[in-house]
C-alpha cells in the first residue's frame, strides 16, 4: 500500500513538483482536462501575437500595393519604384526589391521581401528562398489584396488556433509516450509507487511547466519585452524545464510500502521488516 491518500495533494494544477507527481494518482480525465487548457491558452496566446504584431503590418503593406500588379508564371510584375518599402513594424517589415540589390534592410525582425522570380525571408537566423510556382497566378494590387485579405484574416486566425491546439495535445502526447519509460525506470530504482500508466500521468504533467514558459514567451514577444534571441532562449529553456519536473516529480511520488502489495525493486534491499 502506498501513503495516506490524505497526505497526497489534489491533482489540479502541475506547476509544483508535488503537483505534477499528485497526477500520477490522478484518473486521466484530469490530466487531459489541463492539457486541454493549456493548449486553449497557447493557442489563443498565439492568435494574440498575430492579431497585434503581424496583422497591422499585412494590412500596412497591402494599402501601399499599387493599382495595377500581379505575380504571374513565376514572375513578379512590377512597375513602380524598386526597392520599395510597403510596411515596417517592430516585427515585420515588408518590401519590394526587384534585384534583391539588398539597399533596404529593415530593423524590424523579419523581412519579406518580394523579388522578380522569388522571395527572401531575413531573419536572425540569416534567410530562405521561396520561388513562385511556374504556374501560379495572383494579384499583386490593392484592389484584389485588400478584398482577398479581409476574407480570408478571420479563417487564417481559426487555423492558427486549432493549428496551435492540436499541435501543443499532438505534441505533449508524444514527449508523455518518449518520457514516461524514463520515469518509470527512475521509479522503479528509486522504490517509488508509480506503475506504468501513472507514470505516463506523470510525464504528461511535467511538460506543463514548459508550456507556461512558452506562453509566457510568446506573450512577452508579443509585448517587445524580449526579442528572437530571448525568445529562442525561452523555447530552449522550455524543452529543459519537462525534463527538470519528471525528475522532481519522480523524487517526491511516494515510496513503497513493505507490505508486499505492490511490486518492489529487487535492486533495494529490504531493510525494515514487519513487527
Amino acid at each position: 500500500m502506498t501513503e495516506s491518500a490524505e497526505s497526497e495533494p489534489r491533482a489540479w494544477q502541475p506547476l509544483t513538483p508535488r503537483g505534477v507527481a499528485a497526477f500520477a494518482r490522478a484518473p486521466l480525465r484530469w490530466l487531459l482536462l489541463v492539457h486541454l487548457v493549456f493548449a486553449v491558452l497557447a493557442a489563443s496566446a498565439v492568435v494574440w501575437f498575430l492579431r497585434t504584431a503581424w496583422f497591422p503590418t499585412i494590412r500596412q503593406a497591402i494599402a501601399q500595393l499599387p493599382e495595377h500588379g500581379e505575380i504571374r508564371s513565376g514572375k513578379l510584375i512590377w512597375s513602380n519604384a524598386s526597392p520599395q518599402l510597403l510596411a515596417e513594424g517592430h516585427f515585420l517589415a515588408f518590401v519590394v526589391d526587384t534585384n534583391h540589390t539588398g539597399a533596404l534592410r529593415s530593423p524590424a525582425q523579419i523581412q519579406v521581401e518580394f523579388g522578380r522570380d522569388d522571395i527572401f525571408f531575413y531573419s536572425l537566423a540569416g534567410y530562405r528562398e521561396w520561388l513562385y510556382p511556374k504556374d501560379w497566378s495572383a494579384g499583386f494590387n490593392r484592389t484584389q489584396a485588400e478584398p482577398w485579405w479581409g476574407a480570408w484574416q478571420p479563417p487564417i486566425q481559426w487555423l492558427a488556433f486549432g493549428g496551435t491546439l492540436l499541435w501543443c495535445i499532438a505534441s505533449w502526447a508524444l514527449l508523455a509516450t518518449i518520457y514516461f519509460i524514463p520515469a518509470w525506470l527512475g521509479g522503479f530504482f528509486a522504490n517509488r509507487d508509480l506503475s506504468l500508466s501513472a507514470s505516463w500521468k506523470l510525464a504528461g504533467a511535467a511538460l506543463m511547466p514548459g508550456a507556461v514558459m512558452m506562453i509566457a514567451g510568446i506573450v512577452f514577444y508579443g509585448f517587445g519585452v524580449i526579442d528572437l534571441v530571448g525568445l529562442a532562449a525561452i523555447i530552449a529553456a522550455h524543452v529543459v524545464a519537462g525534463g527538470v519536473y519528471l525528475v522532481l516529480g519522480v523524487r517526491v511520488s511516494p515510496k513503497l510500502s513493505s507490505s508486499g502489495t505492490v511490486e518492489k525493486n529487487p535492486f533495494i534491499r529490504e531493510e525494515n521488516c514487519e513487527k
